[in-house]
């Protein structure tokens, strides 16, 4: 076994370096042998993910079209009512999604807010489906109630590098994030962290990101790596495009590094072609969003999802849930394109 298919949580920026710098196809082979030695390599585990509350974050997140800061298209809404998000999350798993994320563009969630969500997630829950939420920071108390009602992933990012992370937001500290993750972990539930390039960020914060991600006590389970959405009206709106082959790097690092995570390849896909999201799988990605849209951004329709896993011969990983049929997901998936209005597009 590769000395870098044993999970660390000891990683010098030097030695990430030293990973990126690899010649492209090692590199792309080591990751792809780190990863069957976790994962089916042929199979992607999907997930739909819904903004619940849209708009209006009082945060400074440069990237982000939901900021009130920022003049964008993004429309403000309330917080969806509960019957609306398990009308959607029933289209989902129709279309083929074995998890639910629900989305809020908050700091943090309010007290008056957190019994209509975990509403939601009792009854995304009680539809069979795994749950997972994205609410902002959350304290002790709060991962607390969401894992009691069933709440099995909690995402916060990191976003990118501590060396970059003030060229990108202001209104929360790098260590609010670390404490947010840290309540989730103890809590009982689940972890999905990852974060964004393309911020404008250098090869160095690049390899300082993903070892805070390795770094943590416990690698998070899922770890969604997102390539910059320009959005109109944000400070980051005529930042310079990421070489895709320094994107493809990132996931294939990202596996090397967290062996035994699920690698998202998440916003920013709807700007790749075939092949580059291929490549992507082949370094290690094994997860995606799925559906029209994300958040508040672009995300490729089920149907040519589909397509694509069946060129490449890729089946969607399933969850220990009786009462979900694989081969009813996927045809199902194809055929119904349906409710698109229901979701949103956003970088989680």
């Amino acid at each position: 076994m590769s000395q870098t298919n044993i999970p660390r949580h000891d990683w010098s920026i030097a030695e990430v370096e030293a990973l990126f710098a690899i010649p492209f196809s090692d590199l792309m082979f080591q990751a792809q042998t780190v990863h069957r030695e976790h994962f089916n390599p042929n199979e992607v585990q999907v997930s739909t993910l819904l903004s619940i509350k849209t708009g209006a974050c009082p945060e400074d997140c440069k990237y982000c079209s939901q900021s009130a800061r920022y003049n964008t298209d993004v429309q403000k809404e309330r917080l969806m009512e509960v019957e609306k998000v398990l009308e959607a999350a029933k289209v989902a798993k129709e279309q083929g999604s074995t998890r639910f994320c629900m989305g809020a563009g908050w700091r943090n969630p309010k007290a008056r807010d957190m019994p209509f969500v975990l509403e939601m997630v009792k009854g995304v829950k009680a539809l069979g489906l795994e749950t997972c939420m994205t609410l902002g920071m959350i304290n002790g108390g709060q991962a607390d109630e969401l894992q009691e009602a069933g709440l099995d992933y909690y995402n916060h990012n990191l976003d990118t590098s501590p060396e970059h992370y003030n060229s990108i937001i202001t209104t929360r500290s790098y260590q609010d994030r670390l404490d947010t993750l840290q309540n989730v972990r103890d809590s009982g539930m689940k972890v999905c962290s990852g974060g964004i390039v393309g911020l404008g960020e250098n090869a160095q914060d690049r390899a300082s990101f993903l070892a805070q991600l390795a770094n943590l006590p416990k690698h998070p389970e899922s770890v969604p790596i997102n390539m910059l959405v320009k959005i109109a009206g944000t400070p980051l709106a005529d930042v310079d495009d990421l070489e895709a082959f320094d994107f493809v790097r990132c996931i294939a690092v990202a596996r090397i590094m967290m062996p035994k995570s699920h690698v998202r390849l998440s916003a920013g896909r709807d700007a790749m072609n075939e092949q580059m999201q291929a490549m992507c799988f082949l370094a290690g990605a094994n997860s995606i969003f799925y559906g029209c849209k994300l958040l508040t951004t672009g995300n490729p329709e089920a149907n040519k999802d589909m397509q694509l896993f069946a060129k490449l011969g890729i089946n969607t990983e399933t969850v220990a849930t009786d009462d979900i049929d694989t081969e009813q997901k996927i045809t199902t998936a194809v055929v119904n394109q349906q409710n698109k209005e229901l979701f949103y597009d956003a970088a989680l």
